[in-house]
């Protein structure tokens, strides 16, 4: 867990995340259309990103394809908001929900 608070600290590696999660599986070159860090930094970062587990890879011919792994952000929550926040959080999605709904 220590890897991906590590990961997650970083505002660019949450960019990185955010991207993913809007549009999964994009290569390294759509990653970093419209960022201001060049290549080799969005590279450094999805390594980490990969090295906690937050970021799957595939290889698809030459290309290699980036995926959100969101399990490891889960368990976060499970393990420090799950136990002391379930019954509450639950009501205000269900709240939520509800609203959107009318």
């Amino acid at each position: 867990m220590d890897a991906v608070f590590r990961a997650l600290a970083d505002e660019s590696r949450r960019q990185l995340l955010d991207r993913l999660r809007d549009k999964n599986g994009q290569t390294l070159g759509e990653l970093c259309e419209g960022l201001d860090m060049s290549r080799q930094a969005v590279t450094k970062h999805l390594g980490i990103l990969e090295g906690a587990n937050l970021v799957a890879t595939q290889k698809r011919g030459r290309e290699k394809l980036h995926f959100l792994n969101p399990v490891p952000i889960f368990d976060i929550a499970d393990r420090w908001i799950g136990k002391f926040e379930r019954g509450r959080l639950r009501a205000l999605s269900d709240l939520k929900k509800s609203l959107e709904k009318e």
